[in-house]
């Protein structure tokens, strides 16, 4: 029998699947996830965070963006079966002596608000708001009417912080409700426009277009207006990331000059990303294979974009 996938569970893995999220992103959104997931186990005078998933494809992000982004910090991964008529697997993160972790992602459990260091623009809303969806949120099939969507914390001040972000997010008009539901606050909309836009602030645009599809068989009005949304999300993002690409690699040619790199594919990235200002990762990555006369993957493509953003934070004296 095919396994029946959740629309929740078709969102968040569209999430942990998407290419080229900067460092700021990440953190913001492991900063969410840790913060809602995560619970706090002592021993020895240090604190350990154990972090828990039954979804492999999330467990899975988690962990490599944590080691990517922490590599100092010791990392276990633990999974167990479940027995009974379900015989689910779930998994854990237990990131052990984690204070100094918390504090780079800024994460308090005793404060209810959100710190500025990790939330201070819309990519970093974004990220943080894909986090707490992450570990918390669920949403019904778009096909059903009987449309909802919500994030549960177990702090009020929190989940009222957690709202205040929505109103904060420039690009798009969001108006969450909060509710308590027993020992938790709910952060919801119920609205089906609302919830595209949610949909559009996180990345899950796929999803988003699905929802609209079922939604369209049932209502046609503001419909145009969602589409264009998220149309204009996609390439408001795609050229975003290009500029901040770009005026990196130009800071980088100014102070240290290209061909300083000394690593032949990140110099021709370089030279393709100026010349190429609207091209895709995809667009970048068959170009670059084109050049070195053998394939070389989007994902390829990331890590070394991922390189140079690093490179151009230390060129500004900034810790990476």
């Amino acid at each position: 029998m095919e396994k029946h996938v959740t629309f929740a569970t078709q969102v968040k893995e569209e999430l942990v699947s998407i290419d080229s999220l900067s460092k700021e992103r990440v953190n913001a959104l492991l900063s969410a996830f840790i913060r809602i997931n995560g619970v706090m186990s002592f021993s020895n005078k240090k604190t350990d965070i154990i972090l828990k998933s039954e979804n492999a494809k999330i467990i899975k992000f988690v962990y490599q963006s944590l080691k990517e982004n922490f590599p100092s910090f010791n990392i276990l991964l633990i999974y167990k079966k479940k027995s009974g008529n379900r015989k689910k697997t779930s998994y854990q993160l237990k990131i052990e002596d984690a204070d100094a972790l918390l504090e780079d992602l800024s994460v308090s459990y005793l404060e209810g608000k959100i710190s500025k260091e990790i939330v201070y623009d819309d990519e970093t809303i974004s990220g943080y708001l894909a986090g707490a969806f992450l570990a918390s949120g669920s949403i019904n099939s778009p096909e059903t009417s009987n449309y909802h969507l919500e994030i549960s914390v177990v702090d009020e001040n929190y989940a009222k912080w957690l709202s205040k972000l929505f109103y904060k997010y420039h690009k798009i008009e969001m108006n969450p409700k909060i509710a308590k539901r027993r020992d938790k606050y709910i952060i919801y909309f119920k609205k089906s426009d609302q919830i595209s836009n949610f949909l559009i602030i996180i990345g899950a645009t796929n999803c988003c277009m699905e929802f609209e599809n079922q939604r369209a068989y049932r209502d046609f009005s503001n419909n145009t207006n969602r589409l264009m949304n998220l149309d204009g999300a996609n390439l408001s993002r795609t050229m975003e990331i290009a500029a901040r690409q770009i005026e990196e690699i130009k800071y980088i040619d100014d102070k240290l000059g290209i061909h300083q790199l000394h690593n032949p594919k990140k110099e021709m990235l370089c030279y393709l990303r100026l010349d190429n200002e609207s091209a895709s990762m995809s667009e970048l990555a068959n170009m670059l294979s084109k050049e070195f006369g053998y394939i070389i993957t989007k994902s390829n493509v990331n890590h070394l974009f991922r390189d140079l953003h690093d490179l151009y934070l230390r060129l500004n004296g900034i810790k990476s």
